[in-house]
């Protein structure tokens, strides 16, 4: 195992974060995922922004002013690369696999 086989746009917690949650509700609210993960409306946007540019999730609005919500949802991709991501996780962490590792 090896560092590069991380994803870097998924290194940061809060990005990792954003995209586990959403990958678990398959659909979930702007408002709800703010509050589930403690961030501000500008930082949850700042890595939903990542996100949405890599192709890693979409997002869409509905309703109008006082009603309007944001949807957001994981893309194919971006299941890929978040189970990709956790399983380069995995074996950081894996002793055996680390045992490997040093043994060769």
């Amino acid at each position: 195992m090896s560092l590069d086989e991380l994803n870097p746009t998924l290194v940061p917690p809060k990005r990792l974060a954003c995209l586990g949650a959403v990958a678990a509700g398959r659909k979930v609210e702007f408002s709800a995922l703010r509050q589930l993960l403690g961030l501000s409306d500008s930082d949850l946007s700042k890595h939903l922004k990542v996100l949405t540019d890599a192709g890693y999730m979409t997002s869409h609005r509905t309703g109008k002013a006082a009603t309007r919500r944001t949807w957001l949802s994981i893309t194919g991709p971006g299941q890929q690369a978040l189970n990709s991501h956790v399983e380069g996780l995995r074996k950081l962490v894996d002793p055996v696999e680390i045992s490997h590792q040093l043994d060769a």
